[in-house]
C-alpha cells in the first residue's frame, strides 16, 4: 500500500525524464479534466530570470501538449493587481500539480507570504492552501529552492518556517561527495528531523495524514532518476555516477538510501514518540529505523495498523 504522493522535493540539473514525466507530467495527465501543472518561478530575482527558470521547463512540458497537458506559470512582479493576485491563487489552489521552482528560498518566502498578507491580511494563506491542496489529494513539488520551502526545517536557519508539506523531514539539495560533514552536522542541528542529501537527479515523494489513534503517519518514498544522458550534463548529474540519498542519524550513523526505498513512520502528537521503519526496495523486509534490525512487520498497513 503506497498511496499517491502529496508532496515532492527533488534536486535536478537538467529535466530528467524520469523524474518529470513520471512523477509530475503523467500525475497531472492523469486527471480526466484538469490536466494542469503551474510552475512558479517567484524564487528567482528579476522578471527576465523568471522568464529563464520557466523557460527551462517549459520546453520540455511542450513535448505533452499534445496529450493534453495545459502546463502554465505564474511571474511576481511589484505591479500585480488585486486581480492578479486573486488569479493567482485560484491557480495555486486548483492545478492538479504545482511546482515550486529554484532561486533563492528567503525571497520566494517573502513574496508567496507577502502577497497572502496583502491579498486578505493572512501572512500565512499561502501556507495554508499547500496545505489544503494535501488534504485534498493535490501534488506539490518542490524544485531546488522550492524543496527546502516544502520541508519542515531550513539548514542555518533553524528559526525560519517553512511550509511543512512533509513533515519533520529537512534536505540538503544538489548534494555531492565530499559534503557529508555538511549533512552530518545539518542532523545534530535538527535532532527531530530525518536529514537527506539529495544529489543531482533524486527525490523524496511523500504521503502523510493522521490515523485514527490521532498518531500521524507518514510514508516517504526514494526516487533516483538515472534517465538523463546528455554528455554535457553528465558531470553535475551524481545519480549516474553512482551516488545514492544519503542519510546521517543526530548520532552520527549514516545510512543510504536507494531508489525504490520506502520509509514509514508513525509520530505521536508531541511528537516525543517517533517510530520510524525501513523497507528496502524490492523487499517484504521491514527494518527498525532505530536499532537497524529486521523486525515482524509484514508492510505498511501491518505497521500503521499498530500505531
Amino acid at each position: 500500500m503506497i498511496m499517491k504522493p502529496t508532496a515532492l522535493i527533488y534536486s535536478s540539473h537538467n529535466r530528467c525524464e524520469y523524474i518529470h514525466r513520471y512523477w509530475l507530467v503523467e500525475r497531472a495527465l492523469e486527471s480526466h479534466d484538469n490536466k494542469t501543472i503551474l510552475y512558479l518561478p517567484m524564487s528567482m530575482g528579476r522578471y527576465d530570470q523568471q522568464e529563464y527558470s520557466w523557460g527551462t521547463f517549459r520546453w520540455y512540458f511542450d513535448r505533452f501538449r499534445q496529450w493534453g497537458l495545459d502546463a502554465r506559470t505564474f511571474f511576481w512582479n511589484e505591479d500585480m493587481s488585486d486581480n492578479d493576485v486573486e488569479i493567482f491563487f485560484h491557480m495555486v489552489q486548483n492545478s492538479e500539480v504545482v511546482i515550486l521552482g529554484g532561486g533563492s528560498s528567503y525571497l520566494g518566502f517573502e513574496r508567496y507570504n507577502g502577497l497572502g498578507a496583502r491579498y486578505n491580511g493572512d501572512y500565512d494563506f499561502f501556507n495554508k492552501l499547500l496545505h489544503q491542496r494535501q488534504a485534498r489529494g493535490l501534488l506539490t513539488a518542490g524544485f531546488s529552492a522550492g524543496a527546502i520551502q516544502l520541508g519542515d526545517a531550513w539548514e542555518h536557519d533553524t528559526d525560519h518556517k517553512c511550509y511543512g508539506l512533509i513533515y519533520n523531514v529537512a534536505t540538503r539539495l544538489h548534494h555531492e561527495w565530499g559534503a557529508e560533514d555538511s549533512l552530518q552536522e545539518m542532523a545534530r542541528q535538527l535532532p527531530h528531523c530525518l536529514c537527506f542529501g539529495l544529489p543531482n537527479d533524486s527525490g523524496i515523494a511523500s504521503n502523510q495524514g493522521v490515523l485514527p489513534s490521532n498518531n500521524m503517519w507518514q510514508v516517504l518514498q526514494f526516487i533516483i532518476d538515472n534517465s538523463w544522458d546528455l554528455p554535457n550534463d553528465g558531470f553535475h548529474i551524481k545519480t549516474r555516477q553512482g551516488l545514492k540519498i544519503d542519510h546521517f542519524y543526530r548520532d552520527g550513523r549514516k545510512w543510504v538510501f536507494n531508489g525504490g526505498d520506502v520509509v514509514v513512520r508513525a509520530i505521536s502528537p508531541d511528537y516525543l514518540y517517533q517510530g520510524t521503519w525501513i523497507i528496502p526496495a524490492g523487499t517484504s523486509t521491514v527494518i527498525d529505523y532505530w536499532t537497524q534490525q529486521v523486525t515482524g512487520y509484514r508492510d505498511i498497513p501491518h505497521i500503521l495498523g499498530s500505531h
